[in-house]
């Protein structure tokens, strides 16, 4: 695992900023467009802030998100909204929102949509990723009505998901498309995250802790 200790939250937001920010400038040199993917959740914002104001060719990067809770933008839940309010503006609002989220009803009934979405935006260039203490990421969460079907190797790139833990369904990015990322960073404040990526770290079932799906091509980046 490659962990790298910050001496507080505001030094790790803005290393990281500047890390994928190099990431993008540095993929976008040697092809037309380069996709970032990002979690929801508010730990991120300040590195979506960050970035916002970074001086890059935002009109050749599609913007995707991890995963999404399966509400409407409206929503004080909605990853979308926290992209667009946080990440997508500024410089940044000149980036391609690809969605994760349709006005149907369940997300069964967007699937085919959504994936038809991300042809010729995958692989991802740079990934962002968060983590929870019961070591899920993304959507991964232990326990998920689709969770083995989601990490293995023929996995369809989303996968809508319910779980015990979230409270909405939701749709994910699947592992072999989290997997094959080109450049891979692990976002964890605080120290609950911190024993449970120590956890995460040690030999195991992947289902147990799904954050193992992705730590052999991630750089861990931890504040606490």
């Amino acid at each position: 695992m490659d962990l790298h200790t910050y001496p507080d939250r505001d030094m790790l937001m803005m290393r990281l900023a500047d890390r994928i920010s190099a990431d993008l400038k540095e993929c976008l040199l040697t092809h037309d467009r380069a996709t970032l993917c990002a979690p929801g959740g508010t730990t991120p914002g300040p590195v979506f802030d960050l970035l916002s104001a970074v001086d890059l060719d935002w009109s050749r990067v599609d913007v995707l998100l991890n995963d999404e809770r399966w509400v409407p933008e409206t929503s004080e839940r909605s990853n979308t909204a926290l992209l667009r309010q946080r990440l997508l503006t500024g410089r940044a609002a000149a980036a391609r929102l690809i969605p994760l989220v349709t006005g149907d009803a369940t997300p069964e009934e967007g699937l085919a949509a959504l994936t038809e979405g991300l042809e010729g935006v995958l692989p991802i260039s740079v990934l962002l990723l968060g983590m929870g203490e019961d070591m899920h990421t993304a959507s991964l969460f232990p326990g998920a009505d689709q969770l083995d079907f989601a990490l293995s190797d023929n996995a369809p790139p989303l996968i809508a998901m319910r779980a015990p833990g979230a409270a909405e369904p939701r749709i994910t990015l699947s592992a072999p498309v989290l997997r094959d990322a080109m450049k891979t960073h692990l976002l964890i404040v605080g120290p609950g995250k911190k024993a449970a990526l120590e956890q995460a770290d040690r030999p195991g079932p992947v289902r147990e802790a799904p954050v193992r799906a992705i730590l052999g091509n991630a750089m861990v980046h931890w504040a606490a």
